[in-house]
């Protein structure tokens, strides 16, 4: 089961995983991702334990083809797998077992990587790697959500829809955007949904919030309070 992409942008040191199928809970088994270090989306009959160890792998600089190479050869279920990756040089890699559902296959570029399985054809990805190579004005969240729009709408996983996830990470160790949509009829609508009212809500906020070079964030309560009420919320901490 399963399309997505694994994506590295340098501008911003972002590492992201976007992923979509016919399957309960995607984002729960598929995407991995660690700050400066590399993202990675293990799917097909999912090994949930690839994903950490080609991460580990990576955090000592082995190259992703190589981590992967490494991290399959204790799998003997290895080509059942799909899996693939990209690292904070930008270089990425992908494997696709002998025994995946058709239609099965990956497209590694530079800086990002596509791969699906149990898909309607070979459009799906070759659609979704386009796609996502010439919306480089979006931001990265955006563009890999046009980018499985497109896949979708060039017939998607041949068995429908259910779930979607993504996640992304900057400079902390926690995820940045970290949203699954497990169980719907148009689980790419609803996450862009969900994105948006990130952007309104939660963005907005990030700059209150514990990170790694002021591990307590913005304590200030008159602040946090005067934005409150600008916002129209009659909230106060109690003194």
């Amino acid at each position: 089961m399963t399309w997505s992409i694994v994506a590295f942008d340098k501008t911003s040191g972002a590492f992201a995983a976007a992923v979509t199928t016919r399957s309960l809970a995607v984002g729960a088994r598929c995407p991995f991702v660690r700050a400066g270090v590399g993202a990675v989306c293990t799917q097909s009959i999912s090994n949930w334990y690839l994903g950490p160890k080609i991460l580990d792998l990576i955090e000592r600089d082995v190259e992703p083809a190589a981590a992967i190479e490494v991290a399959l050869l204790a799998d003997e279920g290895r080509h059942l797998r799909q899996v693939h990756a990209v690292d904070r040089h930008g270089r990425t890699a992908a494997w696709t077992g002998k025994n995946c559902v058709d239609w099965a296959g990956d497209r590694p570029g530079d800086g990002f990587s596509v791969a699906g399985n149990m898909l309607s054809g070979e459009a799906v990805i070759d659609t979704t790697f386009e796609t996502y190579l010439k919306g480089g004005g979006l931001a990265l969240p955006e563009r890999m959500l046009a980018a499985l729009d497109a896949g979708q709408q060039a017939g998607g996983d041949r068995r429908g829809r259910q779930s979607a996830a993504i996640q992304l990470v900057t400079t902390e160790d926690y995820p940045d955007i970290d949203f699954r949509v497990d169980d719907n009829p148009e689980p790419l609508v609803e996450m862009r949904r969900l994105l948006g009212i990130y952007r309104r809500d939660v963005e907005p906020q990030r700059q209150i919030r514990p990170t790694r070079a002021n591990p307590s964030g913005v304590i200030d309560l008159d602040l946090m309070e005067a934005d409150w009420k600008a916002k129209g919320v009659d909230l106060r901490f109690r003194r």
